[in-house]
């Protein structure tokens, strides 16, 4: 029979056949709706339990509904379910308020649920930890099992809250206001380690507020794509500091070790907002500029941080530090050797590369200092990393009337200062007092100031400039970088 013979037919008809016909259909079709969503209304008990089996089954968790089950018929079979638990070893992982299912109705003819599409209400997902890195959804019992294949059309979730809590590190980090759609949901099925290769979806994701263990931003807002092993999301945007930043980040599983790329800048940041960390007094003032472009490559943190390479950079101008007299402070600095070197750089040029390397500075009497105040005229940081240690590239500060460079390498594989010296240097580069650091990042070793040239007088300078003038005297250049010498 011709492909095209019911068209045919169907336009030979007769405008009243065809007004019967079509409704004759509408007919049959609604009654075939009927009768599913009667039976499933009829029998509800027992697809409440296929329910919870069908989901549980698609998560590999124990899913249970204390609610009441409620049916709509428009513009679907909507079935709503109060009170869900997804829970393993009777701990839960998710919980929502309320669930909404879209179900195919024809498949019910047949006993068969088939979910179309969720959408979760309030929702908490709570994903932790243990000492022994062991995830409170894992089941060891199913790491043989196959995966079932997936295909779910639409997937949302509002107003949800995020929990993730590493036991190991007693790290933390909560989500709030969390907004979430998933398109095309898709799961090949099959070998559990190939769930990522596997793995494709689209989907978009906001949260009002993101804190962790000693920060806090808001407005991340990103869009995700999966897709033969490759998950990309981008733009990343949030709010951090007081100002929205923006990035993206790549992760690549298609090969044996994971592969990430992550890059990220922030414009014109506030530093008085970075300082409210350590002290709610207002201790600098300026705008700043940050910028990170690194990947790393493995299966857990360790490997990770030991093939970290890239870059990370921190700029400034015309910033002010309150409370303190810097240019004051290095013009006694042989005499009074109250000023560390080392607390001014740990200070300045740790930024970048995170907190963690300032914990074992005296970082409050800095902060504190002695009255008056100084003018950074230029901050430049920046650090190039390889296989998981940052080799300081260009490290200095301008005040006034004085330059600071830092010379030297942070081991984060080994949270260790390695080779680090910071420097008062003059106008030639050369240092005029060293100061060393080694050690971990917790408890370092600074070492005494050591005074190259001595800093007394300023006739005692004017001499020593002119013998360097007639004699030709060279040293050895401590800094060579972008920041010029204060004239």
């Amino acid at each position: 029979m011709p492909a095209e013979w019911p068209h045919a037919w169907i336009g030979s008809m007769s405008r009243s056949s065809r007004i019967v016909l079509f409704v004759s259909f509408g007919v049959v079709s609604l009654l075939v709706i009927i009768a599913a969503t009667l039976r499933f209304l009829v029998d509800a008990n027992v697809y409440r339990a296929r329910l919870e089996a069908t989901v549980s089954a698609a998560l590999g968790m124990e899913v249970s509904f204390g609610g009441p089950l409620g049916v709509n018929l428009f513009p679907g079979l909507i079935v709503t379910l109060e009170d869900v638990h997804v829970h393993n070893h009777g701990v839960d992982v998710v919980s929502a308020k309320q669930a909404r299912l879209r179900i195919d109705f024809l498949p019910l003819l047949q006993q068969e649920i088939r979910i179309e599409t969720i959408e979760l209400t309030h929702p908490l997902i709570s994903i932790e930890r243990d000492r022994d890195g062991r995830f409170n959804f894992e089941r060891p019992e199913a790491a043989s099992e196959a995966l079932p294949a997936l295909d779910w059309p639409m997937g949302s979730l509002s107003d949800g809250t995020f929990v993730y809590l590493d036991r190991r590190f007693a790290d933390r980090l909560e989500a709030k206001d969390c907004h979430l759609d998933v398109h095309r949901l898709q799961l090949a099925g099959g070998k559990r380690s190939r769930v990522m290769k596997d793995l494709s979806f689209t989907s978009e994701l906001t949260c009002g507020e993101i804190r962790g263990d000693g920060f806090t931003v808001s407005e991340l807002k990103f869009s995700a794509e999966a897709k033969n092993g490759v998950v990309d999301l981008k733009p990343v945007t949030v709010r951090v500091l007081g100002t929205q930043g923006s990035g993206s980040i790549h992760a690549d599983f298609s090969d044996a070790v994971p592969l990430y790329h992550v890059s990220f800048s922030l414009s014109q940041f506030p530093i008085e907002e970075f300082f409210k960390r350590l002290t709610p007094r207002k201790v600098a003032t300026g705008p700043m500029d940050f910028s990170a472009e690194v990947s790393m490559q493995g299966h857990t943190e360790k490997e990770m941080r030991q093939t970290l390479k890239g870059q990370v950079s921190l700029r400034g101008k015309n910033l002010a530090l309150n409370g303190s007299d810097l240019d004051r402070e290095f013009s006694r600095l042989e005499s009074s050797q109250n000023l560390n070197l080392v607390d001014v750089g740990a200070f300045f040029f740790a930024g970048p590369l995170g907190l963690v390397v300032t914990r074992g500075f005296n970082l409050a009497g800095l902060l504190q200092g002695a009255g008056g105040s100084t003018e950074i005229r230029t901050l430049v940081s920046d650090w190039k990393v390889e296989r998981g240690v940052a080799q300081a590239r260009d490290v200095a500060m301008a005040t006034k009337e004085n330059r600071i460079a830092l010379q030297g390498r942070l081991n984060f594989v080994n949270d260790q200062f390695d080779d680090v010296t910071v420097a008062l240097i003059d106008a030639k580069g050369c240092a005029k007092v060293r100061q060393k650091i080694h050690g971990s990042f917790s408890d370092p070793v600074v070492e005494k100031p050591s005074v190259v040239e001595a800093l007394a007088g300023p006739a005692l300078r004017l001499l020593k400039k002119a013998r360097d003038l007639f004699s030709g005297r060279e040293c050895d250049v401590f800094y060579a970088g972008s920041v010029a010498a204060p004239k």
